[in-house]
């Protein structure tokens, strides 16, 4: 099977969309063409898109069955300036898996700098084995605001008379892994697995249930996220450079994130326009902010919702716990049964026991990882060491892929 590395051009679009169709069969967006080609004109848009680059695997036929994109992006290296470059959308048809190398060769000779959030390790085994470095582990942790998703856990048959439940045949909708205990993510999906045979919880123990986790978040909330106003911003204005500069000035290793590029994060034209954005205020300006989205309904009919990045002065952590707390109050009120959230800990981030305050609980195994390459040694040196760093799963190319709203 003879195939080769060329860079995309017009008449490959159709493959890469039918690549994808393939791939993903089990997912519903990806049938939707559309939508995916307004994710890469919205790349094509950034301030950098003249330094994006893709690629197809093509067979002799002309057939695509691979595509990888190294889309762009500036960092602060040690307060250097430096553009470095994602490994995005890689997807080969499982036949020429051997040949995914190709691409990913093809990656790393035509960049000088490497950052990658991936948690697949067939991928991160590719991105290592060519020139990438893992720096650490960004953590995964989940919060349950309503237990519609939760199914009836095993009962006697006893039990289960005592309390009127049907027997236990019936799919738990929403249910799609089963191995855990919530749907996974959608770039986490890469087979159909059956459904799990379990029913939902009865309402009545659902509203019982319910209304003791409200009672819960508004204790916590009261003891660990009060004495700072939290107020919803209506945009990214100049307070967010000067914040950006005072994060970059004490942490040396972080991805540029003045008002410029979050307006093209995340505002118009952005996957995930329009997202909610908190922040703290004081005296001396922007203390901190966060960035919140929730999905469409999947087909099962549940919305998740996510934290995108949440950042704060190093030092001011009472600002990040006031952000956390009103993080989830908001979705609350949104009527979200599940947040999720990625988060390295870092000086500017929430740490692993405020997470555990507010009722998160750690998701272990399902990891992110950083991964860098830099060329020049001193660079590299300071972006290898993940306690370097300030980053949050909404800088990079893994959410890029994430439907809201």
């Amino acid at each position: 099977m003879k195939v080769t590395v060329r860079p995309v051009e017009s008449a490959d679009l159709l493959g890469i969309d039918k690549l994808r169709m393939i791939l993903y069969a089990h997912m519903p967006e990806s049938r939707e063409v559309e939508w995916h080609r307004s994710v890469w004109r919205w790349l094509e848009s950034h301030p950098a898109a003249d330094e994006m680059h893709r690629w197809v695997l093509v067979t002799e036929e002309g057939e695509v069955v691979g595509h990888l994109a190294a889309t762009p992006q500036y960092y602060r290296i040690n307060r250097q300036r430096v553009l470095a470059h994602t490994p995005a959308d890689y997807q080969v048809l499982p036949q020429y898996g051997f040949h995914a190398l190709l691409l990913m060769r093809k990656f790393f000779r035509t960049i000088q700098n490497c950052v990658a959030c991936d948690m697949l390790p067939a991928v991160i085994g590719v991105e290592t084995r060519i020139g990438a470095e893992v720096a650490g582990d960004l953590h995964y942790a989940a919060k349950l605001l309503n237990v519609s998703r939760l199914p009836v856990p095993p009962l006697s048959a006893p039990v289960r008379r005592l309390l009127n439940l049907k027997d236990p045949a019936a799919p738990a909708h929403g249910y799609e892994n089963p191995s855990e205990d919530e749907p996974s993510d959608a770039q986490e999906q890469i087979e159909i697995p059956p459904l799990r045979p379990r029913a939902p919880l009865p309402k009545p123990i659902q509203g019982l249930l319910n209304g003791g986790l409200r009672l819960v978040d508004e204790a916590l909330g009261g003891i660990f996220g009060r004495g700072l106003k939290v107020e919803v911003l209506e945009g990214f204005d100049e307070s967010f450079d000067e914040l950006f500069e005072k994060i970059a000035s004490k942490v040396p290793c972080v991805p540029e994130k003045d008002s410029a590029f979050l307006r093209w994060r995340y505002g118009p034209g952005s996957p995930q326009t329009p997202v909610t954005i908190l922040g703290v205020r004081d005296e001396e300006g922007l203390a901190g902010y966060a960035v919140l989205g929730v999905t469409v309904k999947s087909p099962a009919g549940f919305r998740d919702a996510y934290i995108l990045d949440l950042v704060a002065l190093p030092g001011r952590h009472g600002v990040v716990r006031a952000l956390l707390g009103e993080a989830v109050r908001f979705f609350r009120k949104a009527g979200v049964p599940l947040v999720r959230y990625r988060y390295l800990e870092s000086p500017t981030s929430p740490r692993s026991n405020d997470l555990i305050r507010f009722g998160f609980f750690p998701r272990k195994g399902r990891n992110n990882k950083l991964l860098v390459k830099f060329k020049d040694p001193d660079m590299h040196k300071f972006a290898r060491h993940i306690a370097n760093w300030s980053y949050s799963i909404g800088d990079g190319e893994a959410t890029f892929w994430v439907k809201l709203n």
